[in-house]
């Protein structure tokens, strides 16, 4: 499968492209993770926005499995790094020895040398090995002894985590929750998802039987297609106008960034191909944004005390805001 996008502008054949290579890698993950297609959808424009994913939900709940069938979705190389207490930064970016043969010092890349990457319960490691993943996941490269080396491409890093309550987790620090495109949980299955998983709890890993849906190439292409979907100047206000408004709130002490902003437009985007438009509609704004912008906001003591989250803050603003009259075509 092969996506070419040549002109400045997504047209609508290419976008019912991008959707239909969507859709089957939606039922491709599906197979492993069932009852959850909301959930893989957001999983899936994250990759294709090239943006990183942070699953935060109770354990058991299937946040590993659900990176790992994405992995197993895209036929790239990927690796898995299990977040421990005693992890060192150079367990994951790797180290330089000196080689007593070659009489010269080698450079060993670590796991974070991968396309997809899955950081298994991050905020079980100490903040300064999580710090090791803050360069890489801006801007694509390490630095070790100086050296900046760049990682494969294309580059995810889906990260699952514990709700911050449990013991021996430690918070992530604003500027690394920033990082990621979205931040989403799971939940529990529902009744039917979860008869289906019992009935079938001989297969141990049902990531397993799965099958490479796309390649690294094609993840490229698909992503350059979504980037250059068609975004009207009202939508781009409508984005300002929310943006603005969780620097307002009362209740929140630090409101979203223009980089916030940004993420924001180009989930939208993603979210707009994988339904077959080649333009983003309000619509795409309000169904992503808690999801893009929740975890990039920080609320004061006093509404935290009260039980306030930041996920209600965008629900009351987006209530608040008028989206534009919606346009039909490009």
């Amino acid at each position: 499968m092969t996506i070419t996008n040549g002109t400045t502008t997504t047209t609508a054949l290419q976008a019912q492209q991008f959707a239909d290579a969507f859709g089957r890698l939606v039922a491709n993950v599906e197979q492993a993770v069932l009852g959850k297609e909301h959930v893989v959808r957001l999983a899936l424009t994250c990759l294709f926005s090239r943006g990183h994913l942070l699953l935060e939900d109770f354990p058991g709940t299937g946040k590993t499995s659900l990176a790992r069938a994405l992995a197993a979705s895209v036929h790239a190389s990927h690796s898995r790094i299990q977040f421990t207490p005693d992890l060192l930064p150079s367990d994951v970016t790797g180290v330089t020895i000196f080689d007593q043969e070659k009489r010269e010092f080698e450079f060993h890349e670590g796991p974070i040398f991968a396309s997809v990457v899955l950081a298994d319960e991050i905020n079980r490691a100490s903040p300064k090995t999580q710090s090791a993943l803050l360069e890489v996941m801006e801007e694509g490269r390490v630095t070790v002894d100086g050296v900046p080396r760049v990682v494969p491409s294309p580059f995810i890093v889906l990260a699952t985590q514990n709700p911050v309550e449990q013991a021996g987790t430690y918070r992530l620090p604003e500027a690394q929750l920033d990082r990621f495109l979205m931040r989403t949980s799971l939940g529990y299955p529902d009744q039917r998802a979860t008869i289906e998983i019992l009935a079938g709890a001989a297969l141990r890993d049902r990531t397993s039987v799965l099958q490479p849906v796309i390649g690294a190439q094609d993840v490229t292409a698909m992503a350059d297609l979504a980037s250059h979907v068609y975004v009207d100047g009202a939508v781009l206000e409508y984005v300002t106008h929310i943006a603005e408004a969780t620097r307002m709130a009362p209740e929140i002490a630090l409101g979203v960034s223009v980089r916030g902003a940004l993420a924001l437009v180009r989930a939208a985007k993603t979210w707009a191909a994988s339904k077959g438009r080649h333009y983003v509609i309000p619509d795409d704004v309000k169904e992503l944004a808690e999801p893009v912008l929740a975890h990039r906001m920080v609320l004061d003591a006093e509404a935290e005390f009260e039980g306030g989250t930041t996920m209600a803050s965008v629900q009351r603003i987006l209530g608040e805001i008028p989206p534009p009259a919606q346009r039909s075509e490009a």
